[in-house]
This record gives C-alpha cells, structure tokens and sequence, in this order.
C-alpha cells in the first residue's frame, strides 16, 4: 500500500476546486475522483505519497487538526510563490507569506495558509 493523508473538507466541491489549482503549481495533480472524493499525486501519477481531500466518512463536519500540517516539496521559489498566490486566489488564509526563513536553513523558502475548511499547508523550496 502507497503512504497517504486524507484531508477532511467541509464541502468538497470548493476543496477540489482549491486543490486542483493549488496543487497544480508544485507539479501535483487529480488521479483519482469518487463522490466526495479526489485524490491528488505527483505528476497525477497515483504513485508515491496520496493526498485524498474529502468529506468525512462519519458523516460530521470536517475540523482541522491542532498542530497538523502538510508540507509540498516545490520545485522553485517561483513554484512557492504560485502556489501562494492560488491558494490566496481560491479560499485560502495567509499564515506565513513566500520568503526566505533563515532559521530552518541558508535556503528554506516557504510558503504557509490554510485550506477553506482550516487545514494547514506549506510550499517548500530548499535550494
């Protein structure tokens, strides 16, 4: 079995639109898409790591988790940055805009916000 993280999200057309363009800037795509599902990869591949952005199974309110964040590795800081601006575009909440963060490494450039329904993502370049 593939490693995977599931994502909760309260309505799961606006968490698909998000996450088809958000994801898109660091070279991610759909694989996969079930009622209330989609699944994004690397490339849309449906290898490696798999994140599913969906409703919950139980039928309750998607909640973000306290302390829970997902990181994408992006090709440049130019990828940060579009993937900054997309998620800004489409719903999301600044919570650390595109710039270098020295205290990680000389070359850390990031980007941090929160999906529509609260979940922390980060764009990653360290290079």
């Amino acid at each position: 079995m593939q490693p995977y993280l599931t994502l909760g999200a309260r309505d799961a057309a606006i968490a698909h639109a998000f996450y088809g363009a958000v994801l898109a800037m660091v070279g991610w795509g759909m694989h996969a898409d079930f009622p209330g599902w989609r699944g994004y990869s690397l490339a849309g591949r449906g290898e490696g790591l798999i994140v599913w952005v969906c409703t919950p199974f139980d039928g309750k309110e998607a909640s973000a988790g306290n302390g829970t964040m997902m990181a994408f590795p992006a090709p440049s800081r130019a990828a940060v940055d579009a993937f900054h601006d997309a998620a800004m575009a489409r719903g999301g909440t600044d919570e650390g805009a595109p710039g270098l963060r020295p205290q990680y490494g000389p070359n850390w450039y990031a980007a941090y916000l929160r999906d529509p329904t609260g979940n922390k993502l980060a764009a990653v370049f360290d290079g």
